[in-house]
């Protein structure tokens, strides 16, 4: 096993794959090999935490559901990905590519690359891990055998409190006189549902703290089994519950299975627990952030699906028009009178709550999020900020939660 020469081999795997390869010595990158043609590395987002992998193998899904495979031998680090099993949409490849900073001009390289990457189950990936694993470190390891590392599932439990998942969505609860609590699973799911369905997260939020106990019906003899078909099933009725809120239905659908891959990698009960009160919350949210009023119809969904699918470019209303087949007076005159507000309002306003999530999540700068939000100019992204936000973008970064 010694004498290795690992870019042969990455080059060899890198070409067999056709997803990117890496060799790192310590922290620093030595050789990357990549037969798709990529302006920037799209692992540069989340370099710090696959990095941060010591095991032998090892991988890491970024919240995006792609996922990076790992192998260290000694001094040597060998990172391969990213590869994803179902297609990433355009605008999740812009957000990656800002968060990589890749230039204005380059994006649609990138995204146009990213989409050329062959897409591989994960297993397959963790398969080309074991033989390079057996090549650099002379051991013999399966699938069974490789520890789940996953950093940004660890952070999950932290902000999603994990104990109250436990409590909620635990297999069984005992009575104090041993009995075993009734079945009371449906009223239960038709309460998460509606939850899910109105977008209602502080109702949501509130119902949690008082749940009550929940007795699954039994889905399979194995306890593990049994917590990823009830995960299952959840996402399944979670994701038509949204549909029904006025998700787009290839967005439910997509992260529907999306959740569904991430769950099956998983072997702890805590940490499935803790994706699924994460994933109904974010079913959750993301209907919330499709509403406008109690009652909003389809042209208020349809408007506001378009603006989510398109926040990094410059909307205007005549481009919403022509998608929804409709003339920009018919539009602007039918949102008015349906909302209440004017269309170019209620772009703004998304917009701005797209820069908050940016101000709060990453360490952009105010230029680059306006830039990204296809703002003509920062003085312009601030104006807009400060009229629906009440404060300057710098303003509320400085006072977000720590």
């Amino acid at each position: 096993m010694k004498n290795i020469d690992y870019v042969y081999l990455c080059r060899v795997i890198g070409n067999l794959s056709g997803v990117p390869i890496r060799i790192y010595r310590g922290k620093e990158m030595i050789f990357r090999h990549s037969i798709v043609d990529l302006p920037a590395d799209p692992m540069r987002a989340f370099a710090e935490e696959i990095l941060a992998v010591e095991s032998h193998i090892g991988y890491f899904i970024t919240p995006y559901f792609h996922y990076y495979g790992v192998v260290n031998s000694g001094e040597y680090k060998i990172v391969i990905g990213p590869s994803i099993q179902t297609k990433s949409s355009d605008q999740t490849l812009k957000e990656l590519a800002f968060r990589c900073d890749v230039p204005a001009d380059e994006r649609e390289d990138f995204i146009a690359g990213m989409k050329s990457i062959n897409p591989l189950p994960l297993d397959s990936i963790l398969q080309i891990l074991c033989t390079m694993n057996y090549i650099m470190n002379g051991e013999k390891l399966g699938l069974s055998d490789i520890r789940i590392y996953d950093p940004e599932q660890r952070e999950l439990t932290e902000k999603m409190e994990t104990e109250r998942a436990n409590q909620d969505y635990g297999a069984a609860a005992e009575s104090e006189d041993g009995q075993r609590a009734v079945h009371n699973t449906l009223a239960i799911e038709q309460t998460i549902l509606n939850f899910v369905r109105r977008g209602d997260t502080s109702a949501l939020k509130k119902w949690v703290e008082s749940i009550p106990a929940v007795r699954e019906g039994i889905l399979a003899s194995d306890q593990l089994r049994q917590v990823k078909n009830t995960f299952i099933v959840t996402a399944t009725l979670v994701s038509r519950a949204a549909i029904r809120g006025g998700m787009d239905v290839g967005d439910a659908l997509s992260r529907s299975d999306a959740y569904i891959r991430k769950c099956e990698l998983l072997h702890d009960l805590e940490r499935i627990a803790n994706l699924q009160y994460h994933m109904i919350f974010d079913y959750t949210e993301e209907v919330e952030r499709l509403r406008l009023g109690k009652t909003p119809t389809k042209l208020v969904f349809d408007v506001t699906n378009y603006i989510h699918h398109h926040l990094s470019e410059p909307i205007t209303t005549e481009e919403i028009a022509g998608a929804l087949y409709l003339s920009r007076s018919r539009l602007s005159v039918k949102f008015r009178k349906e909302t209440g507000e004017k269309l170019v309002d209620f772009i703004l306003k998304e917009k701005t709550e797209e820069a908050k999530r940016l101000l709060r999540y990453t360490d952009k700068s105010a230029a680059a999020i306006s830039a990204y939000l296809g703002f003509s100019s920062q003085s312009h992204f601030s104006r807009v900020f400060k009229k629906y936000a009440d404060c300057l973008p710098n303003e509320y970064r400085k006072r977000r939660p720590v």
